[in-house]
């Protein structure tokens, strides 16, 4: 195993090191992973809850499966993102315990839903950010899986117990929101 010695410290030269090392249960890889991706995972779980306290309780409830399962991990793709997706699925598993997510609305009970406008913006990425916070859960939650994790609609249907439909709604009503509040802010700019 590669291991560099620097004042005591020790520094895993590659993430391959690293990972083995935790798969071997080394408590200072394990303390290594925690503080490169920490404040990372932070910040996905935090899309999905809005409270600080309960996003770090996610993060940690991840960490801890990420250590659990990490033999399942194997050196193929992106560690970060096998990560992401462990602190993905401890997000949803939160909102479905405490059924703060209310996504049940089917897109076949919709009678009227306007097409949403194509707007070119500057907006800064905080900025977007600030503005997905806003949405209600069901949508914001929808919206984070598809436009940011990369999941498809069948995915975030197996994943929240919902329909694809419901999720294609889902987006679709985020995506109008999210417009709206674009264009009433270029218009309060300009």
């Amino acid at each position: 195993m590669k291991i560099l010695q620097l004042g005591g410290l020790s520094l895993f030269q590659s993430e391959e090191a690293l990972v083995k090392a935790c798969q071997k249960g080394d408590p200072k890889a394990q303390r290594r992973v925690y503080e490169k991706y920490s404040s990372r995972m932070l910040g996905v779980c935090f899309r999905y809850v809005h409270d600080d306290f309960e996003a770090e309780e996610i993060m940690i409830e991840g960490f801890v499966k990420v250590f659990e399962k990490i033999d399942t991990f194997k050196l193929e793709g992106s560690f970060e993102g096998w990560i992401r997706r462990v602190m993905v699925n401890e997000a949803l598993m939160y909102l479905r315990r405490t059924k703060n997510a209310k996504l049940e609305m089917s897109y076949d009970n919709i009678l009227y839903e306007p097409e949403p406008e194509q707007f070119s913006t500057q907006l800064e990425v905080d900025d977007l950010m600030k503005l997905i916070e806003t949405l209600p859960i069901g949508y914001r939650t929808v919206f984070n899986l598809y436009a940011i994790e990369g999941y498809s609609h069948a995915e975030i249907a197996a994943s929240l117990g919902i329909t694809e439909s419901t999720s294609k709604s889902q987006l679709s009503r985020a995506r109008v929101i999210l417009q709206n509040a674009i264009a009433q802010q270029k218009s309060t700019v300009n």
